[in-house]
């Protein structure tokens, strides 16, 4: 069926084209325009045509969200279908992804270990296409093969095997080698810190990885969660970190955690925090092989959920309503802790500001992704606002005065008059995401791209623009209408295409059974395990 979306302004960065015209879908693809009379027209006249959005760390399903869910029940209950909750179902995901326009996201922690269950929830999620990223670096494994300096060579195959077993798109660690240095006691985890089982540092760890990453020719570089987050001075870390990759590849989640410059360096716990958006902005410019996405704060009840079992261990006091749960088992480990942002508190708001500052600073938008970490910063839901903001300087202005004085004195905000057009939303949600995770058949409208597309009725108020879309078109099947879904629609998953080197297979097998007492077959993720009709789509490595 070919079918032409007519008349909208359409934007799409990629191809430089931000004007009126048309889109033409044929058979879930866009084509080029067409002089044959289309099957089904929609007018898009006054509304702004843009491909569908990119998620690349949002943290939707796994064993820890699925704990948030038991220890917070109130976060997931709907009470109508037009009460949605970001906390809930994955069906109630799936909705609220497509309702603003997104049709892509991804799962960024899926220990190996947790690596089908985490898949089988990802399956559940409908309407988006959905994928996963192998969490490496704290696993005894891993540490085993750098203390006993098995080489490069050894590490890479255990990453490649890890790729293929758990199905995922990618690799990520979390505060590399912090999990195991808690267990014996660290408060603080920095990066020439030295893990004390193993005798080595979080660099050591950290260096493996993305050599393994960049030799695999993974397409999405390695997404790096750094040690001190959300810490006073945890700026260091970022820029330390960031110097450690040495010209490779390197992607910072939820930055915005990671841009708090200590006000007394010699005092960080007791003077506070000040903005070092500046300074993470400056590095970005500096290092075009890096990536990073916000983890924007965003105020209201939230749950925080990660696997850096050091800093979610130092969390639990600050726990909002007063229980969490805190694991500190073989691997990952993790915790969750409830947590609110509170409105017009004095460290919530300056959180808030530097967020909003470090998008507004970013030399590449389509190297600075909007994310809040969900739900650690707050819900995915919480977009379309954060875009007005982006895209408002008077808006902004406005709700930085209604804020304490500290998130001005203590940011740029307030100083900066850089307003967002919709061809650097487009950057900042669809282009930069899909490049990123290397998905080169979305987040732009050139021909031959899948046809996820989303139209939205072009308003001042960006934020009901951005809430509800008008259209929304999965694979060219339209699935939401005026912002209610119209059509259930199953997405794919998708994965590396990597093959597992024999003799690590082996040497894995082995491994587990002796610790596990369970084979490598007991923590893989098989075809068997989903219906027949679920699709695994391979994503190829990097040339």
């Amino acid at each position: 069926m070919l079918t032409r979306i007519r008349g909208g302004r359409v934007v799409d960065p990629t191809a430089g084209r931000d004007a009126v015209g048309d889109v033409w879908i044929e058979d879930g693809r866009i084509v080029a325009a067409s002089d044959r009379t289309p099957d089904h027209t929609l007018d898009a006249q006054g509304c702004v045509v843009m491909a569908g959005g990119v998620e690349v760390h949002s943290h939707i399903a796994g064993g820890n969200v699925v704990l948030s869910r038991l220890l917070l029940p109130e976060l997931g209950l709907a009470e109508s279908a037009d009460a949605l909750n970001p906390h809930g179902s994955g069906s109630e995901i799936g909705a609220l992804y497509a309702r603003m326009g997104y049709t892509t996201a991804v799962e960024p922690a899926m220990p190996p270990a947790n690596a089908l269950a985490t898949q089988l929830e990802l399956a559940d999620i409908p309407l988006l296409d959905r994928a996963g990223l192998c969490v490496m670096g704290n696993d005894d494994h891993l540490l085993q093969l750098l203390r006993d300096r098995a080489g490069a060579n050894a590490v890479r195959d255990l990453v490649a095997l890890n790729l293929a077993t758990t199905r995922a798109l990618g690799v990520k660690v979390i505060n590399a080698g912090g999990a195991e240095a808690f267990k014996d006691g660290a408060v603080r985890f920095a990066l020439d810190d030295e893990v004390p089982a193993y005798g080595l540092t979080s660099r050591h760890i950290l260096d493996g990885l993305l050599t393994a990453v960049e030799s695999l020719g993974v397409p999405h570089p390695l997404h790096v969660h750094c040690s001190n987050l959300g810490l006073p001075g945890a700026d260091d870390s970022f820029i330390e970190t960031l110097e450690a990759a040495e010209g490779r590849r390197i992607h910072f989640a939820h930055a915005q955690f990671y841009a708090y410059a200590a006000v007394d360096p010699q005092n960080p716990l007791g003077g506070g925090f000040t903005s070092a958006a500046p300074r993470l902005a400056e590095a970005l410019a500096r290092h075009p092989h890096a990536t990073l996405d916000v983890g924007q704060v965003v105020f209201g009840q939230t749950c925080t959920i990660s696997l850096d079992v050091l800093r979610q261990f130092a969390g639990r006091k600050g726990a909002s309503p007063k229980k969490w749960i805190v694991n500190a088992g073989d691997a990952e480990g993790g915790g969750i802790v409830p947590f609110r942002y509170r409105d017009r508190g004095p460290t919530s708001s300056l959180q808030f500001a530097i967020g909003l500052e470090l998008m507004l600073l970013s030399p590449d938008p389509e190297r600075t992704i909007l994310t809040t970490d969900h739900p650690n910063g707050g819900p995915f839901t919480a977009y379309p606002r954060i875009l007005h903001l982006l895209m408002d300087k008077e808006t902004r202005d406005r709700e930085l005065a209604s804020h304490p004085k500290v998130a001005a004195e203590r940011s740029g905000l307030h100083a900066l008059t850089r307003e967002y057009s919709l061809s650097e939303v487009a950057q900042l949600t669809r282009s930069g995401p899909a490049k990123l995770l290397g998905l080169s058949d979305r987040g732009h409208l050139r021909p031959g791209a899948r046809a996820d597309i989303a139209v939205y009725r072009d308003q001042p108020d960006r934020t009901a623009m951005f809430s509800a879309a008008h259209r929304v078109f999965k694979d060219g099947i339209v699935i939401v209408e005026d912002g209610a879904v119209t059509a259930q629609r199953d997405g794919r998953t998708l994965s590396l295409s990597v093959e597992a080197d024999p003799g690590m297979a082996r040497r894995t097998d082995a491994y587990l059974q002796g610790r596990f007492g369970a084979g490598l077959d007991a923590f893989a993720v098989p075809d068997a395990a989903f219906a027949e009709d679920h699709a695994f789509e391979p994503v190829g490595l990097r040339g």
